[in-house]
């Protein structure tokens, strides 16, 4: 990674960037960092470079990105942070104060010293979104080179960075890191769980991607004939996805059949509601399986159509419809509205906080980490629900899940024969929305080939 590249990446989104400030922070960070290595062996210097090339891939501001190459001087080296700030200015200062660890404090526990840094970062996010920004570049990174780390370090890490940071990126809408730390943490948690996976997956996709192909020809030319421009993606399923929902369905790996499900990106809302009853007119939807998350968008900003069918060869097949905004804004979550609103200010924008600073709140009056901690966790994984089977079994669903998405998760023959469900002893409607403590029962019929 070179200091040209980066600039080479900024020139494209920005042309008329101050690409100078970034080479004087590049020179200030690798003085401050001179003779630094990493445990990889490279030199310290092309750790935050990568970091600032993971938010520049972003299209963040310049900014965000000095604060980016920036942000270990203070806590790896002499450098202060009254220096940063006369130098670079209040702003690139902030941001760099807080993804500084708490470093100079004695804590009593590890558990301590990481609510307490959590919760410093968090107290800056408040103010300022980039701050985690780049802190999941940091992690992100730091994640691609855990190899170099003894075994005990790489799964404390990985259980970190799949109890707090993919969470996080999830919670913030930033699906592509979260799915990318997810995979990278499951390989070092679980190895051997990991790679048997990866094996099985390899082998079943080029079976699947071929019958994808036809799916798509289908689909491509069915929307030509009627007039709509759209690109079609196979959606591969990522590795920690799969293993939760074997683990979370108890399924073997033979019975998931949505390892790759498609993507259609258009270039309005019109047309994702064209291109959906397109589809339903080629493929049979599942009833209880579709979901409008453009009409209602999730906390997180998330928009997009969701529909399950029944495929050519007879396999329920997942797809999703969305326009190139959606698109962005799914792949890049708040960094990507932060963008189109020109920064951090918009009122709609602070509003998706509010959890942020009630549970700032609440750590202040109670002061205990490990609560800290606990509670963060939970407010992280808000968006799911955890209901009952009649035998005890808990099961996690998504927020605002209906007793159909229940069954599938039982058994994809039990959601396709299901017709009515009761939820604690009493028969509720199908569109009725699951809340935590739940306990379901789902009715189903011999002859019925799907909800209704």
């Amino acid at each position: 990674m070179s200091l040209e590249n980066l600039i080479k990446t900024v020139k494209s989104y920005s042309p008329s960037a101050n690409t100078k400030k970034l080479e004087e922070v590049y020179d200030f960070a690798a003085k401050a960092h001179k003779g630094q290595k990493r445990d990889s062996g490279d030199a310290y210097i092309q750790h935050p470079l990568n970091v600032a090339q993971i938010l520049a891939e972003m299209e963040m501001d310049l900014t965000t990105l000095c604060a980016a190459i920036l942000h270990d001087v203070v806590e790896d080296t002499d450098v202060l942070i009254t220096e940063i700030e006369a130098k670079f200015g209040a702003e690139v200062a902030m941001l760099v104060d807080g993804v500084t660890k708490l470093s100079k404090i004695d804590f009593q526990t590890r558990e301590e010293r990481q609510a307490e840094n959590l919760r410093k970062m968090f107290l800056a996010m408040a103010k300022d979104f980039r701050v985690v920004l780049i802190k999941l570049a940091d992690r992100m990174h730091n994640m691609n080179t855990l190899k170099y780390l003894p075994e005990d370090r790489q799964r404390r890490i990985a259980q970190e960075t799949l109890d707090i940071y993919a969470p996080l990126a999830h919670r913030l809408g930033m699906w592509k890191i979260k799915w990318e730390l997810e995979d990278l943490a499951f390989r070092y948690f679980d190895p051997t769980e990991y790679y048997r996976l990866v094996h099985m997956v390899a082998k079943k996709r080029r079976e699947r991607e071929g019958y994808l192909d036809g799916v798509m020809v289908t689909l491509n030319e069915t929307l030509r004939g009627r007039g709509i421009e759209a690109d079609i993606q196979g959606r591969p399923k990522h590795f920690y996805s799969i293993y939760n929902k074997m683990k979370r369905e108890n399924k073997a790996f033979a019975e998931i059949f949505d390892l790759l499900g498609l993507r259609v990106i258009v270039s309005t809302v019109k047309d994702c509601y064209a291109v959906l009853g397109e589809i339903h007119n080629l493929w049979k939807p599942i009833p209880g399986r579709f979901k409008d998350y453009i009409a209602m968008p999730k906390s997180n900003m998330y928009q997009s159509l969701h529909t399950t069918v029944i495929g050519p060869n007879g396999e329920p097949l997942e797809i999703q419809i969305r326009t190139k905004e959606m698109h962005e804004t799914a792949e890049f979550g708040m960094a990507a509205h932060w963008r189109y609103k020109e920064g951090a200010g918009a009122k709609d924008f602070e509003d998706k906080f509010s959890w942020l600073r009630h549970l700032l709140e609440w750590q202040r009056e109670s002061g205990d980490p490990e609560e800290f901690l606990e509670s963060l966790r939970i407010d992280l994984f808000m968006d799911e629900v955890f209901v009952f089977t009649p035998r005890g079994d808990v099961k996690s669903l998504q927020s605002g899940s209906t007793p159909v998405d229940f069954a599938y998760t039982v058994h994809t023959d039990v959601g396709n024969r299901c017709i009515g469900a009761k939820v604690n002893g009493k028969l509720v409607p199908l569109d009725y929305k699951l809340v935590n403590g739940d306990i379901i029962e789902i009715v189903t019929s011999k002859q019925a080939t799907g909800p209704s």
